[in-house]
């Protein structure tokens, strides 16, 4: 099959009976991308700007202009979006520029069915360019959380938790300080928070820095007491051992979940609902994709609304050719009403065909 035929055929299933093909603009404003995608797809995007000063990003992915402009047309009406083109991200390991395909599900009712879509589409992906021993790994967002919500801590660390989670040195880093906490930073101990204000306005001052041109007195003087807070909050070591415990689960798929439900009954935890679902994803994965499945605990897109069960495919290169993953707090933070279930998942198509050479 030659690389044209490989590219009909993938858009053939990307403009399917029932799934509409979008095509949104590549240059597009990057605030959504800047509030949700953070800090490391912010520093790969390519920017510019309007005659106006307006700003301006070439398109780094298709999923959220995709998911905006469905919240305009009905956050909570079903659809499905193919998309085939080139996105734009700094990378090291090849040009900036890149086509991507994929398929986005948002708003089915049965999200086990739009799980099979989305899994069905990536086989034939699969299947168009020959890659024959796909290696698959799997995380679960839903049972980290589950795992979280069932920690002794003060409730001001979750969120800081669940924010490092898919990021490895990050979520080892924080885990090490809340092991060793050091005690509250010197500082004007006893003070209100204006007392606070006060008293840095008069160091940048005496410093003969600008009130103006940085975080103002009264900025500092909250972190200052949000940082004072999180040292006093003191999170329990077995809580601590629990978490990066459960982060090093990886290997094949049955024995990695078989170890998970043994350390949630060793601790206490009732996993028992979280652990069903994910072995109904599994298979689901295993049979569609009729690949290896390693399932990793820690593996997880770097984005907090990110929902349930997350995958990815390799090929024989090691590269990531196919990722996907369920995501049903998107649509809520980009502004709908309601989180709205969501599904989908990408190709790297320069990838793909580098695996058929």
């Amino acid at each position: 099959m030659s690389a044209n035929t490989r590219r009909a055929s993938l858009h053939a299933l990307i403009s399917a009976p029932g799934v509409t093909v979008s095509t949104p603009p590549i240059l597009i404003p990057p605030a959504a991308y800047f509030d949700l995608a953070g800090e490391e797809l912010g520093a790969r995007m390519i920017l510019t700007q309007g005659p106006d000063g307006s700003e301006f990003c070439l398109r780094p992915d298709f999923t959220l202009p995709i998911a905006i402009e469905h919240i305009a047309t009905g956050a909570a009406t079903p659809a499905a979006y193919g998309y085939l083109g080139p996105v734009f991200r700094q990378r090291a390991d090849g040009p900036a520029e890149f086509d991507q395909g994929g398929l986005e599900l948002l708003a089915l009712p049965d999200a086990d069915a739009a799980l099979g879509r989305v899994i069905a589409f990536a086989r034939a992906v699969i299947d168009i360019y020959g890659v024959t021993a796909p290696t698959i790994r799997m995380g679960d967002i839903d049972l980290f959380e589950t795992i979280l919500a069932a920690c002794d801590m003060p409730d001001v660390w979750r969120p800081r938790i669940r924010a490092r989670y898919g990021h490895p040195e990050a979520m080892a880093g924080l885990l090490d300080r809340l092991a060793d906490p050091k005690p509250p930073a010197a500082g004007p101990a006893g003070l209100a928070e204006g007392d606070i204000a006060e008293w840095v306005r008069e160091l940048m001052l005496t410093n003969g820095l600008s009130l103006t041109e940085s975080r103002s007195p009264e900025e500092i003087a909250q972190r200052y007491l949000e940082k004072q807070a999180l040292e006093a909050a003191h999170v329990p070591g077995q809580s601590i051992d629990l978490l990066r415990n459960y982060l090093a689960i990886s290997g094949p798929a049955d024995k990695a979940l078989a170890a998970i439900e043994s350390l949630a009954s060793a601790t206490g935890i009732n996993l028992a609902a979280a652990l069903s679902t994910t072995r109904r994803r599994l298979a689901q994965l295993r049979d569609g994709l009729l690949g290896h499945v390693l399932f990793d605990a820690g593996f997880s897109p770097r984005l907090d609304y990110y929902t349930g069960i997350t995958f990815e495919v390799t090929g024989a290169g090691g590269l990531v050719l196919v990722s996907g993953g369920q995501y049903d707090r998107l649509l809520r933070r980009l502004g709908a009403p309601e989180d709205i279930p969501a599904v989908g998942c990408a190709v790297w198509a320069d990838r793909l065909e580098a695996e058929v050479q």
